[in-house]
């Protein structure tokens, strides 16, 4: 009789674990439907026209932007470092696209290579010179608009008190009402190219390229 009693508790212990354990995994996996469902909700239909886009100024996102060089080293390898401090302002007005304009100013002091020593090197005077020129800006001189989405900008860049013509090429990613900001934004990868010694930058060429590559990935949000 005292085992038959054991059986019949352990069963009746044993069934409302399981029933425990079962209402535990339903509420877990509506929790997850529930919160898979609010994440889908946060995406934003992205407009990836230029012509859908919202005439405006536009303030650079800077939470959601960076700026990266590249340049080549020895030919081994792409040697990319990047400046963490810049600004960008943009007027963009996509039905009469040659009246945009952008302007980019980099604190050349903000420079980061993941080496703190190098890093200072490069704000020396045989380098970045960050002492008599801590800035490099990009001004736009004219926008127009190219295949696939695309815009050609040409413009004037200052770099060590030198100012060079140069050309930049803008992808527009999409724009749409950003639900967490409640602003709307728009995104865009841009990627120019030029020759440091151009602008007085010599030391170590070939062995490091002359050539240099700046990627800019940004958001920028209607003022």
């Amino acid at each position: 009789m005292l085992a038959l009693e054991f059986l019949f508790r352990f069963k009746r212990t044993h069934q409302k674990q399981i029933k425990q354990s079962l209402c535990q995994l339903i509420l877990t996996v509506s929790m997850l439907c529930l919160m898979s469902s609010c994440v889908s909700w946060l995406q934003p239909t992205l407009k990836q026209k230029i012509v859908e886009v919202q005439v405006g100024e536009y303030k650079l996102d800077k939470d959601h932007a960076a700026l990266l060089f590249k340049i080549n080293h020895m030919g081994f390898s792409s040697y990319v470092g990047r400046f963490n401090e810049f600004d960008v302002s943009l007027n963009f007005d996509p039905n009469n696209i040659e009246n945009s304009s952008v302007e980019a100013v980099i604190n050349m002091r903000s420079i980061d290579v993941n080496n703190p020593a190098f890093a200072t090197t490069l704000l020396g005077a045989t380098w970045l010179n960050t002492e008599n020129f801590p800035q490099a800006v990009f001004r736009s001189l004219s926008v127009e608009k190219i295949e696939n989405e695309q815009l050609l900008v040409q413009g004037e860049l200052t770099f060590l008190g030198t100012s060079q013509a140069v050309t930049m090429v803008a992808k527009l990613n999409g724009a749409a009402n950003n639900p967490l900001t409640r602003k709307y934004t728009l995104g865009f990868a841009a990627n120019l190219r030029f020759n440091r010694s151009v602008f007085g930058l010599k030391k170590f060429i070939p062995v490091v390229s002359d050539e240099v590559e700046i990627e800019i990935h940004s958001e920028f949000q209607r003022q």
